[in-house]
């Protein structure tokens, strides 16, 4: 049996996707997901990412680790996903679809795909980092030299440590280029290793640097590893709404999968 595939990535962050409108896909295959992830013996990404059918919007997202496991929401899955719909017909320049952590807008134009992410009110503040849910939980950390900075070992050492344990967090080093520019490495779980990009990830350091008056601006771009993202907010008391994360996503290429 041959499984049709599609190969998108965000800024470096790969993700193989499947129309599964006809809800043909085994989503309960950890095995299966994991090989069809494998960059040795597999397609090779990031995570994977059905396209669902949805009963009040245009579609639903389901996302994947690479591990195989079912994961928490993913800002550049997320973009991928509507450059997909978008490629299929499904949607035209804006769409409304379902996630695991609820709704989300997004437009695209010119291959850019702006996002909304969840509003975001709970952030700790520790002395050296933060913590907050941006759709999955995110660790903050400031550093220096960041080009050097072992990002690996430092992330697979905070990902299940006090606090975090066995649930585990993503861990983000961020360091200041300028007041409104952070340069960003993210340590992601589930992958368990460095990505090219994190779009929650990337989404939190923006919202942790203006929580902690490290920057003013609500504008915020972030350098990662795969290219720039954009993401912006505005602060209403203790809330965080109308935050959005913008950047590219491309199709790479598409086939089949011999099963």
């Amino acid at each position: 049996m041959n499984l049709p595939f599609y190969k998108y990535q965000g800024t470096g962050n790969d993700f193989v996707m499947i129309d599964n409108r006809e809800l043909h896909f085994e989503q309960d295959n950890t095995k299966l997901i994991n090989r069809l992830c494998d960059r040795r013996f597999g397609i090779g990404s990031d995570g994977l990412i059905l396209l669902n059918p949805s009963d009040s919007n245009d579609f639903s997202m389901v996302y994947y680790n690479a591990d195989g496991n079912e994961g928490t929401m993913c800002g550049n899955g997320g973009r991928c996903l509507v450059a997909f719909a978008h490629n299929l017909g499904i949607i035209k320049n804006q769409t409304t679809f379902d996630a695991v952590d609820g709704l989300h807008y997004a437009t695209i134009e010119d291959g850019l795909v702006n996002l909304q992410m969840i509003d975001v009110t709970d952030i700790t503040i520790n002395t050296d980092s933060a913590f907050l849910n941006t759709g999955s939980p995110h660790h903050v950390q400031l550093v220096e030299n960041i080009n050097e900075f072992d990002v690996f070992n430092q992330g697979k050492n905070i990902r299940n440590g006090a606090p975090y344990f066995e649930e585990g967090t993503n861990v983000n080093f961020a360091e200041a280029i300028n007041s409104n520019t952070f340069r960003v490495r993210t340590y992601e779980r589930g992958v368990e290793d460095e990505t090219l990009a994190c779009g929650t990830g990337v989404t939190a350091v923006a919202i942790a640097m203006f929580e902690q008056n490290i920057t003013q601006s609500n504008q915020i771009k972030l350098i990662v590893e795969g290219g720039e993202l954009e993401v912006s907010f505005h602060k209403n008391k203790n809330n965080y709404e109308k935050v959005f994360l913008k950047g590219p996503a491309k199709s790479v290429f598409q086939g089949t999968f011999q099963l």
